[in-house]
């Protein structure tokens, strides 16, 4: 049998043939800007509950004419027209109160000084 001939040198090595690596470009740097960007204002954050009427504000209701509104005219939405809650007012007369439920819950709030008039303000003692 004939010797196969190779090109390799007796002794060297025998490397795998790789492909050249792409030279790698180094990235632009970004050019500074001359004025700094502002930063947007962060939004305020709203209280969850009611919010007050837009607009020029009149004087605190007071707490006595309330009650005795919403004793004797409570079911027609009366103490409610006179705390600025005209909406709402409308609503229970419409509906004569729920059957005298949101007249009795209104009187209880008023009583104890929970209810507050439309811009969020107690009522006046």
């Amino acid at each position: 049998m004939p010797a196969s001939k190779s090109k390799a040198k007796p002794g060297a090595k025998l490397e795998p043939k790789l492909k050249p690596k792409p030279e790698l470009k180094p990235k632009p740097k970004p050019k500074p800007e001359l004025r700094p960007k502002p930063k947007p204002k962060p939004k305020p954050k709203l209280k969850p509950g009611p919010r007050p009427k837009p607009g020029p504000r009149p004087k605190p209701k007071s707490w006595r004419v309330a009650l005795l509104l919403s004793l004797f005219l409570g079911p027609f939405g009366a103490d409610r027209f006179y705390i600025g809650r005209t909406r709402s007012a409308i609503v229970k007369l419409l509906t004569l109160s729920c059957f005298g439920v949101w007249w009795l819950t209104d009187f209880i709030l008023i009583a104890g000084d929970w209810r507050k008039d439309a811009w969020c303000r107690p009522l006046k003692h």
